[in-house]
């Protein structure tokens, strides 16, 4: 995953932001007690999806993944006063460890929590969103894509994690069923003529996409 020099990247960390104290605190605490710990977007990640939901000033947020709550608390700094996320995952031997996490911070009141299959939970949700951030199976990233684009206002984001997948989508010797989908998911959203989109190439690849017509 490293797609830059580390002491380049060391350097853009140092000329980032820095994290929130309870933020820092998740990613220590993720990494000495949380298994597979590099699932946690990090300093970098996470202050550019805080400040992608700043800019758009946020009013309603689904993030598909929760792990252990880094990277939805990063996108609730940019929610308007009224603001909300939805987060959902289904790991529910996390689910203390989380809401711990959510209670400490100040969107505790805008963040709902939802443990469960997001592929049956989401059809359930009645808001429209300004921002999905799918950061889950891989396996479902396509269906995920499908299953929210009606419910993304004209003008929001679908923002997808992991999309490069340690450089694996550009080795043709790689043909595991992850790194297939996540190409084939690359190539729906950029032939998708309903979204202008362009992928970053940070920390394992964001795949950002506007909604500019349904």
């Amino acid at each position: 995953m490293e797609f830059i020099d580390p002491l380049l990247d060391k350097y853009v960390c140092e000329h980032t932001a820095n994290e929130s104290d309870l933020l820092k605190k998740i990613n220590r605490e993720t990494h000495l007690e949380v298994l597979q710990p590099r699932m946690l977007s990090g300093h970098f990640q996470g202050r550019v999806l805080s400040m992608f939901s700043k800019m758009i000033q946020a009013e309603n947020i689904l993030e598909i993944g929760t792990y252990t709550g880094y990277s939805a608390l990063c996108l609730a700094e940019g929610l308007t006063p009224n603001g909300k996320l939805v987060t959902i995952d289904i790991n529910e031997e996390l689910a203390s460890r989380v809401r711990g996490y959510f209670v400490e911070s100040p969107y505790s009141e805008q963040i709902e929590y939802l443990i469960g299959d997001a592929m049956t939970i989401i059809p359930n949700l009645k808001s429209q969103f300004d921002i999905v951030f799918i950061d889950a199976d891989k396996s479902n990233y396509i269906n995920y894509y499908h299953l929210v684009f009606s419910m993304v206002k004209v003008g929001g984001y679908i923002i997808a994690d992991n999309v490069l997948w340690s450089g694996k989508v550009i080795d043709a010797s790689q043909h595991d069923k992850d790194t297939s989908l996540l190409r084939e998911y690359n190539q729906l959203v950029h032939q998708d003529d309903r979204v202008e989109e362009v992928l970053f190439p940070i920390r394992d690849g964001l795949m950002i996409a506007r909604k500019i017509n349904e």
